[in-house]
């Protein structure tokens, strides 16, 4: 009978926690409802709209995909789009990662400057941005008046590639450093003091203890940084020139200049599909399971 009894005090808490859980789940729709409704009318609606279009206009068919796809300019800019974003990821990493590093290393008061210098340009418009790299990189610009005054030749910045790559840059890395601090703010520094203790040198402990433990982060503000740099209009407009085009510029110009839905709505679809596919390829990566250490 003792048994008993205290088997069925026990099993009371039990039946009453599935019965909360069951009851949150179940609440779980209509909390996330409202988001899901304002997801559906602003990005499933045009998105949907976009497609039809893609296939309806001029008529129905894949005349716009076999457009796109037989005309070798648009394969060209098509590549070189993800080749830009890519370039940008990479810089932002090389860039990102040492200032994610520092925003865990430093005090409180520190970092909380550290943070606000990440936050600050998101006040700032990216038109007035762009421009402000216009006026650095132009050929009279204050870069090349530097080069000058020191006495090297000036370099061609403005109209390249290479321009194009430093205002995204600029533009999209605080995307990178947030993610990165979130997971290297969980990794207890002295798993590296251990590593030192046992022989290891600084590169060492570097590469086979904190770099692992930071990969998530690595990954999600890669993935983040290089989805938005493949859409990018206003910064490859007014930095690059017709040899850093990006599809995004072509999108605009068959829609705005020439009133041809169908021929940029194919455009975006092939554009999200190929992103589509990379974040699947990249999928495997980003959920490789890290052990992080936390402080204490």
């Amino acid at each position: 009978m003792a048994t008993r009894a205290i088997d069925s005090r026990n099993t009371v808490p039990a039946v009453a926690a599935d019965d909360r859980r069951r009851w949150f789940r179940g609440q779980a729709f209509w909390l996330v409802a409202p988001a899901l409704l304002l997801l559906v009318i602003c990005l499933g609606l045009p998105l949907a709209i976009v497609t039809l279009r893609s296939f309806s206009e001029p008529q129905w068919g894949w005349q716009n995909y076999a457009w796109f796809f037989g005309t070798p300019v648009n394969l060209t800019v098509l590549q070189r789009t993800f080749a830009i974003s890519a370039w940008v990821t990479l810089v932002c990493l090389i860039a990102g990662y040492p200032y994610a590093y520092v925003m865990t290393a430093v005090g409180p008061k520190m970092r909380l400057v550290l943070i606000l210098c990440v936050l600050v340009p998101f006040w700032v418009s990216g038109v007035v941005r762009t421009l402000a790299w216009v006026i650095l990189l132009q050929d009279s610009g204050v870069i090349n008046s530097v080069f000058r005054a020191v006495g090297l030749s000036p370099v061609k910045l403005i109209r390249t590639q290479t321009g194009v790559v430093i205002g995204m840059a600029q533009v999209l890395l605080p995307f990178m450093i947030l993610p990165l601090y979130s997971v290297m703010k969980t990794i207890d520094l002295r798993l590296m003091q251990a590593a030192r203790s046992l022989g290891a040198s600084p590169a060492r402990a570097f590469a086979q203890v904190y770099l692992p433990l930071s990969l998530p982060g690595v990954y999600a503000g890669a993935i983040i940084v290089f989805i938005l740099a493949l859409g990018f209009y206003i910064t490859p407009a007014l930095l690059g020139g017709p040899r850093s085009t990006m599809l995004s510029t072509l999108i605009q110009n068959q829609v705005l200049s020439l009133l041809n839905w169908g021929r940029g709505g194919a455009m975006g679809v092939v554009l999200l599909i190929a992103t589509f596919v990379l974040l699947a390829l990249a999928a495997p990566l980003s959920r490789q399971p890290h052990k992080t250490g936390s402080r204490r």
